[in-house]
């Protein structure tokens, strides 16, 4: 396992650019920042904090950002494009982790409450369905702190971290794309489910938060098949990146380190390939801008 960079608060939303490296933010301070397998940081966006996930765009020219909203935010710092409001649910505090399925909608899992506050994981939050046309709708309710969202190899099961309830539930996706009831997946012994993806396999990578110090890595079935340790306890996400998508990124917040900046990441290399998230492909070249 090698280190690539460290000193950040927060890290959150890693994604993979066969351009850039590995893209990714930092919560608490601010930003979103790429690095290459030397270890070179660079900065795409500047300031913007709370971004919990993010993805790609299938113009090439910006990324879908979570945060206060979920917005297109373009590489070249032209305005950035709103696609579902904070106020959508009358009472979210933000949106946290995003994923995209195969027809390039996105998924988006809304805080009812934030997770720095008091009240976290007392008002339950919903998962939302952004869809081609740039409507929005509910497609699955009471997720007391959402996180990792991620699609087995046939699209036909999405899986979705619930912290609080140290769960990872899975639902039978519809055409429409739609869900079926949520059902248990896999509840976590050692830490709490954050990020997630999914190998060509069809197993489920989970990163393990709040002193998991690790990546659990799931059968289909649920049976754990391994653990892979970290050197920090707050494992936050996980993405698989290089050519072949045979490489593990895995990230880290500052929790349990008697440090505010202690945030880093690291790589290993894998025997089995990560299947490739799918670019939005929701238009963005109109609508409000924030």
């Amino acid at each position: 396992m090698d280190l690539l960079t460290s000193g950040y608060g927060l890290i959150e939303g890693p994604v993979w650019d066969p351009e850039r490296g590995l893209l990714f933010s930092d919560v608490q301070g601010g930003g979103v920042f790429a690095v290459t397998d030397d270890g070179d940081v660079s900065t795409v966006f500047e300031h913007r904090r709370g971004i919990g996930g993010m993805a790609g765009h299938t113009s090439g020219t910006g990324m879908i950002v979570s945060g206060r909203n979920i917005a297109f935010k373009p590489f070249d710092g032209g305005p950035t494009v709103e696609l579902l409001a904070q106020d959508a649910g009358g009472r979210t505090a933000g949106f946290n982790d995003i994923t995209t399925d195969a027809a390039g909608r996105i998924y988006a899992g809304e805080l009812g409450a934030s997770p720095f506050a008091e009240d976290r994981g007392q008002i339950a939050g919903v998962l939302w369905l952004i869809d081609l046309d740039g409507s929005a709708r509910v497609v699955a309710e009471d997720v007391l702190l959402t996180n990792g969202l991620g699609f087995s190899p046939d699209g036909r099961t999405l899986y979705h971290s619930d912290s609080i309830r140290q769960t990872v539930y899975r639902y039978e996706v519809h055409d429409d794309g739609s869900l079926g009831d949520k059902r248990p997946f896999v509840e976590t012994e050692r830490g709490v489910p954050d990020g997630l993806v999914v190998s060509e396999d069809g197993a489920v990578w989970v990163a393990l938060a709040s002193g998991g110090a690790g990546v659990g890595v799931y059968e289909p079935d649920g049976h754990t098949r391994t653990f892979i340790d970290t050197p920090l306890p707050m494992c936050t996400s996980v993405c698989f990146g290089g050519a072949g998508l045979d490489r593990l990124y895995i990230v880290s917040g500052s929790e349990g380190t008697g440090s505010d900046r202690a945030g880093a990441i690291w790589v290993i290399d894998t025997d089995v390939a990560g299947l490739p998230v799918p670019p939005c492909t929701i238009g963005v070249e109109q609508g409000p801008s924030r």
